[in-house]
């Protein structure tokens, strides 16, 4: 017998799995680079390390779309948490760096599938007019689990060697059990198959849909170059020790958190949503320069501190933009393609300016991702265009019998 939930503790639920996924999984965004470093891996190699995980990420996002509209968010959410729990228990157990790269794969096809679930199933539960304060409300979920992982971890490595704090942290995955008992099991597509030709093809055919996608690889860009080598750069630029490092990402948590809930409310208040990201990409642009030139502990708080608002608001302006562009019938395709972007941008950051940072420093491969999100900025301002305000429903072409 299937129990209904009210939208109102649905949302709620899924809240608090953001938090709980995310908390355990920026937990792990500490520890796995300090782990690798013990174990001997290059600079190189801890970038690479963050980005076969969101690779992975990215490739998954779009087919976890596919079957959500296919078979519900619910069951896609149990998959997910069962994946990430298992690779990170396994990185626990790993004692060289190579099978680390297995692992992170793993769980970046959970982060992949968790990505596209959440936000499709917030996006479902919530009417057009409030889309910008749920999706304020959901990445704030996101980034207090991102305050509340480095800080658990962090705090426990002044007990526990690092290796048992990764196993650990796997503990916070136990609260998002709940969302996957009490999120939407509505399946978007009755038929047969696994059509995706169809809900692509209505997606690609929105002009705002080219713009908004270069604002996201800006955006994205930066944040996977900071979220891949602030840890190690903490470690070695900054000379602070892990628990310091592990404060510093959380403090940059809440204040991208702080910033979701009146973000929300001016994204939905604003009449253009390119402006925001345009705005967003060049702040955190030139808070990446400064930071690179940092030492010690206080400088470079203060630089995320005050650089974190423009990227945090950025994201839930294009996550509103991409909301306003599904529909029922493509709603789990348009959000997985927003993570297949998201993380194919993340992964990028580190594989494209890494090399910089192994052989020039970190100042060098920090600026040149500064300079790379600012041109693009400039390309989606020349380029924007935005959908109506509120969702509607695409019309889909044809599809084929069967399918």
């Amino acid at each position: 017998m299937r129990v209904a939930v009210p939208d109102s503790r649905r949302t709620v639920a899924l809240y608090v799995a953001a938090g709980a996924s995310f908390a355990a999984l920026s937990a792990r965004g500490l520890t796995v680079p300090l782990y690798a470093h013990e174990l001997g891996a290059s600079r190189f190699e801890v970038g690479a390390l963050f980005s076969v995980s969101t690779l992975a990420a990215a490739l998954l996002s779009l087919p976890s779309g596919i079957l959500i509209d296919r078979y519900g968010a619910r069951l896609l959410l149990g998959i997910s948490f069962a994946l990430a729990a298992g690779s990170q228990l396994a990185t626990a157990a790993t004692a060289t760096v190579a099978p680390l790269f297995l692992w992170q794969v793993i769980g970046g096809l959970a982060a992949g599938i968790q990505q596209a679930a959440l936000f499709s199933a917030v996006t479902e539960s919530t009417s057009g007019s409030r889309l910008g304060r749920a999706m304020g409300w959901l990445t704030f979920s996101m980034q207090i689990g991102f305050f509340l992982g480095p800080s658990v971890a962090g705090i426990a490595l002044s007990w526990v060697d690092i290796r048992t704090d990764i196993a650990v942290t796997t503990v916070l995955l136990l609260f998002a059990i709940p969302a996957a008992i009490a999120a939407s099991g509505t399946r978007q597509q009755a038929g047969r198959g696994l059509s995706l030709r169809a809900p692509l093809r209505a997606l690609f055919g929105q002009r705002s849909f080219v713009p908004v996608t270069i604002g996201l690889i800006a955006a994205t860009l930066l944040w996977g170059t900071v979220g891949a080598f602030l840890p190690v750069f903490g470690r070695e630029a900054l000379g602070l020790p892990s628990a310091q490092v592990g404060y510093l990402l959380a403090l940059q948590a809440v204040v991208n958190g702080l910033s979701r809930l009146p973000g929300g409310r001016l994204v939905d208040r604003a009449r253009h949503r390119w402006p925001i990201v345009f705005v967003g990409v060049l702040g955190f642009s030139a808070a990446l320069v400064v930071l690179g030139h940092t030492t010690g502990f206080v400088a470079p708080a203060i630089v995320l501190a005050v650089g974190t608002p423009f990227t945090a608001i950025a994201f839930v302006a294009m996550g509103v933009v991409f909301g306003d562009l599904s529909a029922a019938s493509t709603r789990g395709v348009t959000m997985g393609m927003y993570g297949t972007i998201l993380f194919f941008g993340l992964a990028a950051g580190p594989l494209l300016f890494g090399p910089l940072i192994q052989g020039f420093g970190y100042a060098a491969g920090f600026t040149a991702c500064a300079a790379v999100a600012s041109a693009l900025a400039m390309v989606m301002a020349a380029l924007h265009a935005e959908p109506l305000r509120g969702r509607t429903e695409v019309p889909l072409p044809p599809a084929a019998p069967g399918t």
